[in-house]
């Protein structure tokens, strides 16, 4: 562009002395040095110079020609631009140009000149910098408020200011920016949309990145002219947010970044703001939703911020947003806890019901988050989140989803480890904490491996870091073990039994490695292979990696020496961590990113290690049990007792005993040991004896000294010792020592000898050391004891009652309570049973007198004598012992062929037993033994009579326990090839038949045509049938069909002639039938196999026989199905008397059974039951018994206030007695039970059969009063009446 001809001012200008005129005729250099002079001159110019101002108006007007102001030359125009900025000064507050066109060209011109502030180091530098500083001082950019454009002026000098600061400018020149800039925003009428959006730009994240100073000066601009400026941003904000008009500005895409950055700056920029955040909050919008929670969770969880103080009402709503229906936004609020609670603790209990809710989100992401949050704020300060919050971690230990649950479980390991183990925080942190330890061990009876493996894992490195050296190590583990909960240490146990087990595998996996290959012995590799597999995560994948982890065994002898030396007894933990390494670096193939191969191998590696345990360890663990024996232990500072980590440690070294028996050979262990079996704590001595039996089996050969300090210590435990101690030192005896015939001889003889019923308090220990014996060495001591037990066992002991029992009318008392002769006669029956254990035959008949005996103890309900003298809590424990005893020879082959059916049903009605503790001790016991294999298959029938138990969880508990045992034979039926008939006393299905015939043998099954007790068969069915139907696998539906079938073309093999009994057993068949058939659609397909029936129980009828009879009519069926009877047809009614449908009328008597008619009946559903078609419905619903089991056995306590409500019961016009449960009475006609009117029938397979049945915890004990007052003034004493009522 030509550069414009200076033209002649109309008025003579005049220069400051020396200064020629200055014209477009002159060289730049010329005008540049004429040009200083001028600023010279007005530089020392001030407002009182009258004289020159006037003098020098026109050079002052001459200045702001177009000649200067678009003059190419960058010097002319800085030098121009100062003089125009000193004439502003000089002039002020008039300025000489009064052309609104010329002041906007100056103005703009002057700004141009700014741009030069950038480079710091320029010549010019010192000069952009006077313009600055002169025009902030002057204020000269307010004279363009006059200016009906001046906003272009502004937002020209606000752009420029910004682009050129930089760092390398000093203070002054941003304090002069920001005069200029904060005098024209604050003493102006207003500020633009367009000059708001010139200083909000550099707040901007990306401005804000690019340009550092520019961002701190519109910060410090904006706190400086907040009153002003905070309406315009309030109206910009409204516009866009509420009003949604985004064509206000270019920055309306940037609102939430720009209230995060004001809010920031000075929250009292954002006043106006924050209500219209709140609408926002409520928008339908999912994502506009999200963005404002994104953006307030970044405001009210910044550090410093008091916005949820300042504005509660935006804080409850945002709080809301917790439960939107939007899963971002749920997860964004969740995530923003964290931060707010380890930026304002203060707001913890505002977050926590929300993130109580949020734990449970049917989101796997959120619930994980949630633990997240709560985990980060603990570790950084514990006092950051309260109980309910780890409660809230502690709950999803137990979730669904694998992802959770880890993250879970890690977080509170990493927690324990933080504040329990190193204690960063001392100890009241780690005492908030202390249950982690616990929960965390607790998680191991979860049946997911991958919880198992992860629970070894947090042990190894959290919970006792194997990364210790071994004195530390060892200390944790010690005082660990003496602080766990009792269900802890169980699983901790459980954990080290289950590593074993894994090592016995991969020892029995090795050792056939080194025969020669065969079929067979690739077989037995497969099978272990399985087993293996069945230990680790996702069995399907280990499978296939095992095989191949074994092919590579196969091929590699040095890496078999490895995994050898890893499972050796003697592997130290520094030698496992070696074995470990090289195995993992012959498996590790570089090329791969990723080996799920040798992540497998490293889980089962992992798992087989011994990085706790070895010889060293055992040694420490002994040190430690020295110092807490001599008191200088730090017991105390560990928060247990010296008494408790005696003990604990004991049990520790006991459980180790077993896992690990060869790093306890040391002459130092076994000294630290027999110094334990010198001390007064029982449990303690118990506990070293164990030890030693488990370990000690080089002591003999080895160890003289300690053998010789032994031997007359183990004699004296047998002798007078504890029954668990003499126990223990017996085993101990035959384990560990060669001459075991002689030490056996030499503790029997004495104790055989010295047996005297008259002090049954000394006579416990004897016949528990005399019982082992004869178990253990039944060749030497058969023949004695045979006298002993003939003698003095049943005779004199068992058939005498010398002392009167306590008639408190208690059927449970604790241990210590129950009378030396009841403890005396129990451990009698025990002799029994491992004497009979002990011969494994019957050939002198021994077997079948004893379970006469038996069998009469379970008759007499535990009074074999029937002289009354035993208390009720007594005969409850020898019930117990009597049936716990044939359960126990059950065991033996030989014993189990030789119970009849009789006293199987017997055994199996102890599960029925009036009192709630030996229902619940034997039905554990059975499954015990059931699930270890040890039991026939018959046993687990006993199972279905827990249906009519009146105590829900003892109902919950015996389901659980079929469950377990159903899944237990089914998984060893796959695993193992098994014979026909080794399959049938193993396939779960086969338990129908001993079911039903045990329950067409049930004492209360007496009118096999009463709904009533139809009801209960169905209910008993029902029990194991559920679980056995849960799947149609093999088409078992119809399999079980034809079972029961089959079994209705059968005789009762228990009493074949007995016409009643057979149809009893068929009527059970086709309530079995009817609710199998309810139950399974596929159940009349034809069935894979034909079903063996055991030929005990059932007789086969003659080939032309067939029995087709159907013995439920069609109204019975309606009313076992839904519980009501057929609806009559409207014309059959008429004249019918009204009577409620499927109930007996029962008249009211004055007996005192009316007191019991308002307990409770107890009803378990079936699918089958209208409770279960319609589970919404309260019509039929049944009443649970809610007492415990203290209030259920002690009767005492609840008689005075059944008595006074005796009466008031009484007036009820029209109560009718609950049906009782129970064996039959002995005789049909006595006068007890004429005057009950209680029901009697002649007993099925024998007079006198049965036992008590478990009692309704709600039943009242008022009748049981008058009962037992009765029955003691009945002489003959053969009626045992039923105690209380179901």
């Amino acid at each position: 562009m030509e550069f414009p001809q200076q033209q002649k001012p109309a008025v003579e200008v005049v220069y400051p002395p020396g200064v020629k005129e200055i014209t477009d005729k002159i060289s730049n250099d010329e005008l540049v040095k004429r040009l200083k002079v001028v600023v010279k001159t007005y530089m020392d110019m001030d407002q009182d110079s009258e004289e020159e101002k006037q003098q020098y108006l026109s050079l002052a007007l001459h200045l702001a020609s177009e000649f200067f102001l678009r003059n190419p030359n960058k010097d002319v125009r800085l030098l121009v631009a100062c003089c125009l900025a000193d004439i502003f000064r000089i002039y002020a507050p008039e300025a000489p140009y009064t052309s609104h066109d010329k002041l906007k060209d100056i103005f703009l011109f002057i700004t141009r000149q700014l741009k030069g502030l950038e480079d710091t180091k320029s010549p010019q530098f010192n000069r952009y910098f006077y313009l600055l500083e002169n025009l902030a001082w002057v204020k000269s950019y307010n004279i363009c408020f006059e200016l009906e454009d001046c906003n272009e002026i502004f937002i020209q000098l606000f752009k420029t200011l910004f682009s050129v600061i930089n760092n390398s400018h000093n203070q002054k020149v941003q304090m002069h920016m920001m005069d200029l800039m904060s005098s024209i925003i604050m003493e102006g009428d207003g500020v633009t949309q367009e000059l708001l959006d010139t200083i909000l730009i550099n707040l901007i994240p990306a401005h804000k990145n690019l340009n550092k100073q520019a961002y701190d000066l519109a910060k410090t601009l904006l706190k400086r002219t907040v009153q002003t400026i905070e309406t315009c941003i309030a109206n910009f904000f409204n516009q866009v947010l509420v009003m949604g008009k985004s064509s206000v500005s270019d920055l309306s895409e940037h609102v939430f970044d720009l209230i995060q950055e004001l809010f920031a700056i000075d929250p009292m920029l954002l006043t106006s703001v924050m209500p219209q955040l709140e609408f926002k909050l409520k928008s339908n919008d999912g994502e506009e939703r999200l963005a404002v929670v994104r953006l307030l969770a970044k405001l009210f969880g910044a550090k410093d911020s008091e916005l949820a103080s300042q504005n509660r009402p935006l804080w409850q709503c945002f709080l809301g947003r917790f439960n939107d229906i939007h899963v971002p936004v749920r997860l964004e609020c969740v995530k923003f806890a964290s931060h707010c609670l380890m930026n304002h603790p203060d707001l913890a209990k505002d977050l926590t019901e929300y993130l109580k809710v949020r734990s449970h989100d049917p989101e796997e992401a959120i619930r994980h988050d949630v633990i997240v949050t709560i985990i980060n704020a603990g570790k950084k300060d514990l006092n950051l989140v309260n109980d309910q919050l780890l409660g809230f971690v502690r709950e999803r230990t137990l979730d669904k989803r694998w992802r959770v649950r880890k993250e879970a479980m890690m977080g509170l390991a990493q927690l324990y480890k933080k504040y329990c183990l190193h204690h960063e925080a001392g100890k009241e942190y780690a005492q908030k904490i202390s249950w982690i330890k616990d929960k965390l061990l607790h998680i191991y009876y979860q049946n997911s491996i991958d919880d198992k493996l992860l629970v070894e894992k947090i042990f190894a490195q959290y919970m006792v870091p194997h990364s210790l050296d071994t004195e530390e190590k060892m200390k944790c583990l010690y005082y660990l073990y003496a602080c766990l909960d009792t269900n802890a240490v169980k699983a901790l146990n459980e954990m080290w039994k289950c590593q074993n087990m894994l090592r016995g595998l991969v020892k029995e996996l090795l050792d056939l490695h080194k025969l020669p290959v065969s079929e067979a012995n690739n077989a037995a590799m497969l099978g272990k292979l399985m087993n293996i597999a069945k230990n680790l995560p996702d069995a399907g994948k280990a499978q296939d990696f095992m095989k191949k982890f074994n092919q590579v065994l196969g091929e590699d002898e040095k890496l078999r020496v490895q995994l050898e030396m890893l499972i050796s007894p003697t592997c130290s933990c520094k030698q496992a961590e070696i074995c470990v390494r090289e195995i993992t670096r012959k498996l590790t193939f570089p090329k791969q990113p990723t080996n799920p191969f040798l992540e497998m191998v490293k889980f089962l590696l992992e798992r087989i290690a011994p990085v706790h345990i070895d010889s060293e360890a055992i040694s420490a663990l002994v040190k430690l049990l020295n110092k807490s024996i001599e008191g200088t232990a730090d017991d105390d500072d560990e928060g247990v007792t010296p008494d408790t980590a005696i003990r604990s440690g004991l049990e520790l070294l006991k459980v180790l005993s077993f896992t690990h028996p060869t790093a306890f050979h040391s002459s130092e262990t076994y000294e630290s040991l027999l110094q334990c079996l010198k001390m007064e704590d029982d449990k303690v001595a118990e506990a070293a004896i164990q030890i030693f039996r488990n370990t000690g089996q080089k002591i003999e050969t080895e160890l003289q000294q300690i053998k010789s300090t032994l031997i007359p210590v183990l004699h004296q435990k047998a002798k007078r010792g504890t029954p668990h101690q003499a126990k223990q030192a017996v085993h101990c005896i035959h384990a560990i020592f060669n001459n075991k015939e002689v030490q056996l001889a030499q503790i029997f003889e004495p104790l055989s000898r010295s047996l005297n019923a008259d002090v049954p308090e000394q006579l416990i220990t004897p016949l528990v050391s005399l019982g082992h014996i004869s178990m253990l060495a039944p060749d030497q001591f058969a023949s004695p004891m045979k006298s002993i037990v003939a003698n003095f066992i049943v005779k004199d002991l068992l058939m005498n009652d010398r002392s009167v029992g306590n008639k408190n009318g208690k059927l449970w008392t604790t241990d210590e309570e129950v009378s030396p002769e009841v403890l005396a006669k129990v451990q009698a029956i025990k002799l029994l049973v491992r004497w009979l254990l002990g011969m494994k035959n019957n050939q002198s008949k021994s077997a079948n007198s004893t379970l006469r005996l038996l069998s009469a103890m379970l008759v007499s309900e535990g009074d074999l004598t029937e002289q009354k003298k035993i208390s009720k809590s007594d005969m409850s424990r020898l019930r117990l012992a009597a049936g716990g005893a044939i359960m126990k020879l059950a065991q033996e082959p030989c014993y189990h062929d030789i119970i009849t059916p009789e006293q199987f049903q017997l055994c199996a009605l102890v599960i029925n037993d009036e009192c709630y503790q030996v229902r619940q001790i034997f039905a554990q016991k059975l499954h015990l033994a059931l699930v270890k294999l040890l039991l026939p298959l018959e046993y687990l029938a006993v199972f279905a009579l827990c249906a009519k138990d009146p105590v829900k969880e003892r109902r919950a508990h015996a389901r659980q326990c079929l469950l377990k045992n159903i899944s237990v034979r089914r998984e060893y039926i796959k695993q193992n090839q098994l014979s026909q008939e080794k399959l049938i006393s193993l396939l779960p299905e086969y338990v129908v038949p001993f079911m039903i015939h045990l329950l067409s043998h049930d004492p209360d099954f007496t009118k096999p045509h009463e709904y009533e007790q139809l009801k209960d068969i169905k209910e008993c069915l029902w029990f194991m049938l559920e679980v056995l139907m849960t799947k149609n696998e093999n088409n078992s539906h119809a399999f079980l069909r034809k079972m029961v079938e089959n079994i209705k073309q059968t005789k009762d093999a228990q009493s074949p002639e007995d016409a009643k009994a057979n149809e009893k057993l068929y009527i059970v068949c086709d309530v079995a039938l009817f609710v199998i058939a309810n139950k399974s659609t596929a159940c009349h397909l034809d069935s894979p196999n034909d079903p063996l029936l055991p030929s005990k129980f059932f007789v086969t009828q003659d080939k032309d026989f067939k029995n087709d009879k159907e013995y439920l009519s069609a109204d019975m069926r309606q009313m076992l199905l839904t519980g009501k009877p057929k609806p009559a047809p409207v014309l059959a009614a008429v004249n019918k008397p009204l009577t409620v449908p499927g109930r007996r009328i029962y008249v009211k008597t004055t007996t005192a059974s009316d007191t019991t008619s308002n307990t409770s009946t107890i009803n378990i559903t079936s699918p089958l039951s209208s409770t279960t078609i319609n589970k919404n419905s309260n019509s039929n619903a049944t009443i649970e018994s809610s007492e415990s089991r203290v209030q259920e056995n002690n009767e005492n306590p609840t008689i005075k206030r059944e008595a006074k409500e005796e009466t008031s019961q009484n007036k009820t016009p029209e109560a009718c007695p609950v049906k009782r449960r129970g064996r039959p009475p002995k005789s049909a006609s006595t006068p007890g039970a004429a005057e009950k009117g209680g029901t009697t029938a002649p007993a099925v397979g024998g007079a006198g059969r049965g036992r008590k049945r478990a009692a309704d915890a709600n039943s009242n004990t008022a009748a049981e009063s008058v009962n037992s007052k009765m029955s003691k003034q009945n002489d003959e004493g053969t009626l045992r009446q039923i105690d209380l009522q179901r």
